[in-house]
């Protein structure tokens, strides 16, 4: 069986349209069926990217039509009798994000799961994408992860070739006058790719990336320093204002804003923007190993027609998101104390909302697809993420197996376990898997402890373990941001999430039982004036520091465009902000050594 042949063209890019040929050799079914994805791997949520295409029509060698058979929303059936057939279709590509696609006059990107259909039958036959050139854009260059053919160069259009389907769809595309530039790590060629406005300094950026990078492939192969891939792509889309990550096995697709990244005139100081850009590096170059290759045995093979479920996404996301942050300082990239404050505000993000009260962070998991990629306005009460509480359960879990064994075992163990025992050999993960690695890397008793914390719904506290490590943990009054630390001055608290409207402050979420679900209000209320005074993010906190508690004032708010006068009894603002200090660096040093690299 030879390829399947995919050409793209982008000649129509003020429709914002993608023209897409599909060639299909001689081949053994009678009858042959397609489809497109519902959702792309690491984005839990169903999207329906078949609705994006235009038009599609099939036709045989000599160009006479076939009745091409719709059967639901992404799929077609097409009766070949074993001959080749071609298929047009347009896929319409108008989306910024990094799950999709997108095309215009100045840039394009796209995942395959967005642009290419599967052929059920042949999704293990190698593929063939041709990409063909604008012949108005002569300076427009492509970065991709699939492989080059040989008489392809890199970033130039035409062939690609992919071994499956699968991999097809895991190479996503970025095409423009984009920006480049190229480092090694440990033999591996990196290339990091914006496109976009910007203000970067590259060669800064590289070589904090590249400690990140050799930081991660020495933690999973302390050994071997070998990376599981031959190159690797950051294509990374500047906005003016945006941020995101979704991660591929040699490629990451990214979203920042122009101001998140370094550049000369910081000369050398780090912005907090920044700060975040690399631990979002650091988040998606982790997940080549734990998600990519490490994955749920739900995800060997995922039916990308409809949900996948799994119980262990905390695993995935929460670990990865546990070591973004914390390699930034394994790395020298932020010291100790910055790192403690990274940290003090995911805590502060789990603690001040009753979400973990009600939901377990397995149930998190496996109810990604609906409560947690589909948030509501209650989403603050009645969820918890496993992104954050999973973050603190991998801390825990970290803290917890070097105190059992002296500094001599942690997180980094368990992860290099699961890359040799999963990641390398492409057996997926069981709910029970990582318990069992903690139980022969410690005991029983820590392994037991693990699973009631993945399936309980209650408030998990840190403060005394942290203790032992030389980490005091304090509670502070939260400031109306409820992120942020109250100041001297602060009076009293109103208790909701809000963003700035025209006409005053939209709420966006009501905490429970706070003084403003007390005065009956609720999200999507645009409030216009307290204690008669007009209402911005500047005036509430002024009159929040100055207004005394527990005496009523009079609130004015739209709802519905109806105006509606109540009031509300302010509270003293509580303590859901979570502080971090290190009070004894000779016990803080049991969790910044790393362990014995044994395999």
């Amino acid at each position: 069986m030879s390829m399947i042949h995919y050409q793209l063209s982008i000649d129509q890019r003020h429709q914002h349209l993608f023209d897409v040929r599909l060639a299909i050799p001689a081949h053994s079914s009678n009858t042959l069926h397609f489809s497109l994805p519902a959702w792309i791997p690491g984005s839990y949520m169903i999207r329906d990217f078949a609705k994006n295409i235009v038009s599609i029509t099939a036709v045989d060698e000599q160009g006479h039509s076939l009745p091409l058979q719709k059967n639901d929303k992404q799929s077609w059936e097409l009766h070949t009798n074993g001959n080749p057939v071609i298929l047009n279709y347009q896929v319409y590509a108008f989306d910024t994000s990094i799950r999709s696609a997108y095309v215009d006059d100045h840039r394009v990107f796209f995942n395959g799961t967005s642009v290419f259909l599967k052929i059920e039958e042949l999704d293990n036959t190698p593929h063939q994408l041709c990409l063909i050139a604008p012949a108005d854009k002569p300076q427009w260059k492509v970065a991709t992860g699939l492989t080059r053919s040989d008489k392809t160069e890199k970033y130039h259009f035409g062939d690609y070739h992919a071994e499956c389907y699968a991999q097809l769809i895991d190479c996503p595309v970025e095409i423009g006058s984009f920006d480049v530039a190229e480092f090694d790590v440990y033999g591996v060629r990196h290339h990091l790719v914006l496109s976009g406005k910007h203000y970067a300094d590259m060669p800064r950026i590289c070589a904090d990336v590249e400690k990140i990078c050799q930081h991660h492939i020495e933690l999973f192969e302390p050994q071997s320093q070998q990376a599981p891939f031959t190159e690797y792509w950051f294509l990374t889309n500047v906005l003016p204002n945006g941020f995101g990550g979704l991660e591929h096995k040699n490629s990451t697709a990214l979203l920042c804003s122009t101001f998140d990244l370094a550049t000369k005139s910081e000369k050398g100081n780090k912005t907090e923007a920044y700060m975040t850009f690399l631990s979002l590096i650091s988040h998606e170059y982790f997940h080549a190993w734990n998600v990519c290759r490490i994955k749920p045995e739900e995800f060997i093979k995922p039916d990308l027609g409809q949900e996948t479920y799994t119980r262990q996404l905390w695993a995935y996301e929460g670990i990865t998101s546990y070591y973004d942050d914390f390699s930034l300082f394994r790395c020298g990239l932020i010291n100790f104390e910055q790192y403690l404050k990274l940290l003090q505000k995911t805590l502060t993000r789990v603690h001040r909302g009753k979400g973990q009260t009600k939901q377990s962070i397995s149930d998190s998991s496996f109810d990604a697809w609906t409560r947690f990629y589909q948030q509501g306005e209650d989403a603050i009460n009645n969820i918890v993420s496993y992104y954050t509480k999973g973050s603190l359960i991998a801390l825990w879990l970290d803290l917890t197996l070097r105190l059992h064994s002296q500094g001599k075992k942690s997180l980094d163990d368990v992860m290099r376990r699961l890359w040799q025992d999963h990641g390398k050999t492409g057996l997926g993960t069981r709910d029970k898997d990582l318990s069992n690695v903690v139980a022969e890397l410690s005991d029983h008793q820590v392994a037991k402890d693990l699973d009631t914390l993945l399936n309980q719904s209650e408030r998990l506290n840190l403060s005394s373990l942290l203790e032992k490590f030389g980490i005091q943990q304090t509670q502070q009054p939260a400031a109306q941001d409820l992120l942020s630390i109250a100041g001297e001055q602060q009076g009293a608290y109103f208790g909701v999430l809000y963003r700035s409207h025209a006409m005053g402050l939209e709420v966006t979420a009501v905490l429970e039982d706070s003084p403003a679900e007390s005065a009956g209000i609720y999200a999507k209320d645009i409030l216009l004036a307290l204690d008669e005074l007009k209402l911005d993010s500047t005036s509430l906190e002024s009159l929040c520091n100055t207004l005394p508690p527990h005496q009523p004032v009079s609130m004015h708010l739209f709802r519905n465009q109806r105006l509606v006068t109540t009031e509300i009894i302010l509270l003293p603002a509580p303590k859901l902000i979570i502080s971090l200090s290190e009070s004894d660096p000779s016990q803080s040093s049991l969790w910044k050594r790393k362990t014995n690299a044994t395999q």
